[in-house]
């Protein structure tokens, strides 16, 4: 049976979810439907291509058997094939429904299963007969953002890609080392040491007298509500190109802006509002999601929400974000998430409840970004329209916003608690009417 120990940025999530902050991601993709029984015959594919996907077998397995050779990894994890794998309990039908996103922020609340590989594929008929939905959940100790993207393409029907040199597999995180590396892993242990000091340092530095934003924050009430928001990718580079920087720093001062429309219309006031943002970097090499688990850093950005200009908005973005650059992924709190592959297992397992209490003196809102593939995709001939990601919601954060571009438009998809944010539609319209004002400052 093949087997590999969680890497420790995957031992972590698995071990900071509750009950009420479920630490799954997910997706939801809109298709087009050929016939009102596409959803039906869908979900039918779904579970016969799963089956035979290695990577969606897999389920999470908690180690308490000591090694005298291994012991920081006793109370890890394991990543091992499922012998009982089912897919009829991964991918469910439901009813026919008018609003994908009503249904999805239901299904965003409930946990995974622990004891089995821990995704799912809800498919959402649409009333109308000519649309459903897939809702796709990973476990973050699964999989990150390239990683299930991944998992989801190899169920879905086969795309042409580009002839690619196949790249050695890495080797999986075996219980037992090599006893001839002994030396070698001694020297990298109190290497990892002083890594863990220099970024432990760094995080010190960056939270130093910072607190919560009690807009972004609430007490945790397990429900979730979810939206999306559609804009044209020609929009956002005719600001790029107008004011210089980058894609992502114009989708950023989008959020800074939306946010500040929305707290003036619900009464909160953005005077004096800028809430710490971290913005996930992945470690990955470039076009490959291999090996397996989370490889990921983070930058960390003042949003300044309390700017009335649009274009002073993006400037403060643009320049926060190539200070990050500079600077590197391995300094500021953004990069509390290298922490975990030095910190042995038994205090993940320990420390869990903590560290997810925690999230909330680190950054106030996440703000992520999920690559997509440029070409099509499509389920039983049926075409995607619209793919909005959800990231999990930190406990003690009321919302979190992901974004992904694909065929030229730009999804957002958000997150939140429902209780805390029960006017999310606010939210999502005033993403729109941001990108409207942006364009109209710079004169396009």
């Amino acid at each position: 049976m093949t087997t590999d120990l969680l890497a420790p940025l995957d031992l972590a999530f698995w071990n900071i979810e509750s009950a009420e902050h479920p630490m799954h991601l997910g997706a939801l993709g809109v298709f087009s439907a050929h016939s009102p029984t596409a959803g039906a015959h869908a979900a039918d594919l779904l579970a016969a291509r799963a089956a035979a996907v290695p990577g969606l077998r897999m389920r999470i397995r908690d180690l308490w058997q000591p090694s005298p050779l291994r012991p920081l990894s006793f109370g890890s994890a394991s990543r091992e094939a499922d012998p009982g794998f089912d897919p009829l309990h991964h991918v469910l039908l439901h009813a026919p429904t008018a609003d994908f996103h009503a249904e999805a922020g239901r299904l965003m609340e409930r946990s995974l299963v622990r004891g089995r590989p821990p995704w799912e594929a809800h498919v959402l008929p649409g009333e109308d007969g000519v649309s459903f939905a897939v809702l796709f959940k990973f476990h973050h100790a699964l999989a990150d953002g390239l990683r299930a993207l991944t998992l989801a393409a190899a169920v879905l029907d086969p795309m042409d890609l580009p002839e690619r040199r196949p790249r050695p597999e890495e080797p999986g995180r075996g219980p037992l080392p090599d006893v001839r590396k002994l030396p070698g892993l001694l020297k990298g242990a109190l290497s990892d040491v002083g890594r863990a000091l220099d970024i432990g340092a760094s995080v010190a530095v960056s939270t130093l007298g910072t607190r919560p934003c009690p807009a972004f924050t609430s007490e945790a009430t397990g429900t979730r509500r979810t939206a999306g928001v559609v804009i044209d990718l020609d929009d956002v580079q005719r600001v790029r190109k107008t004011q210089g920087g980058t894609v992502n720093d114009v989708l950023i001062a989008v959020v800074a802006g939306a946010l500040r429309r929305w707290l003036d219309e619900r009464g909160d006031g953005s005077d004096g509002v800028a809430p710490r943002a971290l913005i996930p970097v992945s470690k990955r090499r470039p076009r490959t999601a291999h090996p397996q688990g989370n490889r990921l850093s983070g930058y960390l950005i003042r949003l300044p929400v309390d700017d009335p200009d649009p274009l002073g908005r993006l400037d403060t973005v643009r320049t926060a974000m190539d200070r990050n650059k500079d600077a590197g992924p391995n300094r500021g709190a953004g990069a509390v998430a290298l922490l975990a592959d030095h910190v042995p297992a038994l205090a993940h397992r320990l420390g869990g409840p903590l560290v997810s209490q925690a999230a909330r003196l680190w950054f106030d809102i996440l703000v992520t970004s999920v690559p997509l593939p440029g070409i099509g995709l499509k389920l039983g001939g049926n075409p995607v329209t619209e793919v909005y990601p959800f990231a999990p919601l930190a406990r003690g954060q009321s919302l979190a916003v992901a974004v992904s571009t694909y065929r030229g438009r730009v999804h957002y998809g958000l997150v939140a608690d429902a209780k805390a944010v029960p006017d999310l539609a606010v939210l999502a319209a005033a993403l729109t009417e941001e990108v409207r004002t942006l364009i109209t400052a710079c004169g396009s």
